[in-house]
């Protein structure tokens, strides 16, 4: 009992509060009003657990209905921290529990709120169930597929360990109060031991917390910037020098796996005409517009990039003859429903492909080949597609 005599718990929760308010504060004064979504959700995080620690701390009449705003509050800050790691660590299993669970364990808290030992631990044990799945998304991060982007600032582990630093303790303490049940303290403010002990985890958490979150939304910013750097301007997709790099993991899986590889090359036929035609921003206007219609064209897995003035090219993984032919023909319908009525005039391409060999040393030796068969479409009338010498066009 010494701990819970030691320290004042309704002073404790009060600096919690104000922390709580301050941290929130302090996010907002460094990333402003149009931050990212994910920087938002964390934002959200902070106010919603200020809020049910006043709800708490403070109840009014009735006292069920506010300290049920407080459990509803505290669990949403936790559901909106999940949609922040969802935005920064990618989708994962979990998203439907975390949204039901706020209102469900309001709900049931509220309408058992006479049966103490039963709402204490349905509350704590609720949100130790939310706090252990927060800490598994930051310990399990989903691989990066080969074919992503290189960036160097995508290293989150800095961040991700001091969330779980922050969390870890907080589980801890939820369990065992819950586990106390009847004998357990109702009220944070009780001047018991395990409420002083939660009062401290929350504020070790809360100073982690904004930490990493600061340490996150500077890593998404690094990333952003790297990002940009690797992408074309005019059409988003990846620039040659990206494209080189991220191809040289692509055939390294290939070769692994033993799993053909295909590279096309898609060339804009009569670019300079169209420019001269119709001005320079016509031809702009082509080239995002193909570029949109190759991101949308090329399947999941497959990487793409413009490699030239007018000449794309798309990496496919397992694909065999077929793939740069399906490829081909959806294009050609992309460009046949979209560019009438988006440029007001027809567009068209020429196409090569080769294969991945095993003699291979790098993607230039791939793009030499695609070259070969792109200039021989051009050569034989343009507006077609040809393999590489050698290779059955399937």
């Amino acid at each position: 009992m010494i701990l819970g005599h030691a320290v004042d718990n309704a002073t404790l929760f009060a600096l919690l509060l104000l922390q709580s308010l301050l941290a929130a504060l302090v996010l907002l004064f460094l990333m402003g009003w149009r931050a990212t979504p994910a920087v938002r959700w964390g934002q959200a995080s902070l106010l919603l657990q200020a809020l049910g620690w006043l709800a708490l701390a403070h109840p009014g009449e009735p006292p069920h209905l506010w300290m049920g705003l407080g459990v509803f509050c505290l669990s949403a800050s936790l559901s909106a921290l999940w949609c922040a790691l969802l935005q920064w660590l990618g989708p994962r299993r979990g998203a439907l529990a975390m949204w039901v669970l706020p209102p469900l364990l309001t709900a049931v808290y509220v309408l058992q709120f006479e049966d103490r030992a039963f709402r204490i631990g349905w509350s704590q044990y609720g949100l130790a169930l939310q706090l252990l799945m927060l800490c598994a998304a930051l310990a399990w991060p989903r691989r990066v597929a080969a074919n992503a982007p290189l960036l160097p600032a995508a290293d989150n582990r800095r961040w991700r360990t001091l969330m779980l630093l922050g969390l870890l303790p907080l589980v801890v303490v939820s369990i065992w109060r819950g586990s106390l049940g009847a004998q357990g303290p109702a009220s944070p403010l009780e001047p018991q031991p395990i409420n002083t002990l939660l009062g401290l985890a929350c504020q070790w958490a809360l100073m982690l917390l904004l930490l990493a979150l600061v340490l996150a939304w500077r890593g998404e910013i690094e990333t952003h910037l790297a990002r940009l750097a690797q992408t074309d301007g005019l059409t988003g997709l990846t620039d040659r020098r990206a494209f080189v790099a991220r191809a040289a993991d692509m055939i390294s899986m290939a070769r692994r796996h033993d799993e053909p590889l295909a590279l096309m090359l898609l060339d804009i036929d009569h670019l300079k005409a169209i420019n001269s035609e119709h001005q320079r921003e016509a031809g702009d206007r082509v080239l995002a517009l193909f570029g949109s219609c190759v991101q949308a064209q090329m399947r999941l897995g497959d990487l793409a990039a413009r490699v030239g003035g007018e000449e794309f090219a798309v990496l496919m993984a397992r694909a065999d003859a077929q793939g740069p032919n399906a490829m081909d023909r959806r294009m050609r319908e992309a460009l046949a429903a979209r560019a009438p009525a988006e440029l007001g005039f027809a567009i068209d391409f020429s196409a090569g492909w080769a294969r991945l060999r095993a003699g291979d040393r790098s993607i230039d030796d791939l793009l030499r080949r695609a070259e070969t068969a792109l200039y021989e479409a051009k050569k034989g009338g343009r507006g077609r597609l040809l393999a590489e010498p050698g290779v059955d066009q399937g």
